[in-house]
């Protein structure tokens, strides 16, 4: 199932291209106001998920480089041993560490994450996140639809 690797590296493709672009024409904390409910917001994140432990000093940026890139072998040992007909499991899995890497990419190069996308309701923001977290999530939520399927199916 290596052959879905493609999806890993077009997200990877979409992430650092959207991440130059948006970099290459805002300023830090700049937002753009694109519907009522989404801004285009230039934030670099030095932490994890929600800005987790992104004040922590500068350890975090080498720690969560190295446990993505665990969890990206991980996955690739898991597309290794998948069945043909898992092409589900395969695809959300190729989601998850086209994300990673994308993330990781940004975490070598910079010592932050780029974060564009503000989904917000009034004064309400959601952390912002970029294509490389949507790819993740979309994965992981594949992934959980697989998984508990299988689980419903009788022995």
């Amino acid at each position: 199932m290596l052959k879905w690797l493609w999806l890993s590296a077009l997200v990877i493709v979409l992430d650092q291209f959207s991440k130059y672009l948006i970099s290459g024409s805002m300023q830090l904390w700049q937002s753009i106001e694109i519907a009522p409910f989404f801004n285009l917001t230039l934030l670099h994140n030095t932490g994890a998920a929600f800005s987790f432990l992104s004040g922590a000093g500068g350890w975090q940026r080498w720690f969560f480089t190295v446990i993505a890139l665990a969890v990206s072998a991980v996955i690739i040992l898991w597309l290794k041993r998948l069945p043909a007909a898992d092409k589900w499991q395969a695809a959300a899995l190729s989601l998850i560490l086209g994300g990673a890497l994308g993330n990781v990419i940004d975490r070598v190069r910079f010592g932050y994450v780029v974060d564009f996308l503000d989904f917000h309701y009034r004064q309400w923001h959601w952390p912002a996140f970029n294509v490389a977290d949507s790819a993740i999530t979309a994965g992981v939520a594949v992934l959980a639809v697989v998984i508990l399927g299988e689980s419903k199916r009788p022995a």
